[in-house]
């Protein structure tokens, strides 16, 4: 297992600076791009898509049967609910909405990537279920959890747990839920066995209504 990571990068960085370090023969791969999937356009996916080709033609050079997938990340309040920023004035769904948008013109013109690991809508389920507070800078309302760090950007703890339940789920097929209220990283990062138990509910409801898990009988 490895982890190759450098802030506020995209995939034309990891192919034009980190190549030698990713093109091995792995077993399976999870990609994330820049959060607005291009630092100097954002919402634009041009270089996103060409970048996850040319990385998916190099990891699947090394190893055919490789398994790779694409994540896509959630919505920035940070660049929604202030004035003058890419999605201000649009609901906080729309930036993961276009995120997604532009993951899967990357995996339509890649066929090597398995899926889209559906992060960002997995965030979006949260809010619109009452789990998670939508807007971070209206403060969190008592029995919701922020989903956002301090800087309405990057992930909190229940950002974060809810991304690894995703990628966790849609990697290897396994219901999050199966992981039980009381799994061990949760209790670590202080997340109650209530919160655990629908943040484990709502990634495994995300993967099943895109077909990356089987419903529920």
């Amino acid at each position: 297992m490895s982890l190759e990571t450098s802030p506020g990068k995209g995939f034309d960085f990891h192919y034009d600076q980190k190549l030698p370090v990713i093109a091995r023969p792995w077993d399976a791969v999870v990609l994330q791009g820049f959060s607005t999937l291009d630092a100097a356009a954002p919402g634009d996916p041009a270089k996103t898509v060409k970048y996850a080709g040319l990385l998916a033609g190099e990891l699947t050079r090394q190893n055919p049967q490789a398994k790779l997938y694409l994540v896509a990340t959630w919505s920035r309040a940070d660049l929604t609910y202030p004035p003058q920023k890419p999605w201000s004035g649009k609901p906080i769904e729309a930036m993961a909405q276009d995120v997604r948008a532009g993951y899967d013109l990357a995996k339509q013109t890649s066929p090597a990537y398995r899926a889209v690991l559906p992060v960002g809508e997995a965030w979006t389920r949260a809010i619109h279920e009452g789990l998670a507070t939508a807007n971070p800078y209206e403060g969190t309302p008592y029995g919701k959890v922020d989903l956002w760090a301090w800087d309405q950007y990057h992930a909190s703890a229940y950002g974060y747990y809810l991304e690894a339940l995703v990628i966790f789920g849609g990697v290897t097929g396994r219901d999050p839920r199966s992981l039980g209220d009381w799994e061990a990283s949760a209790v670590d990062l202080g997340l109650s066995p209530a919160q655990t138990h629908r943040l484990q509910l709502t990634a495994y409801e995300e993967l099943s209504a895109q077909g990356l898990l089987p419903a529920a009988p």
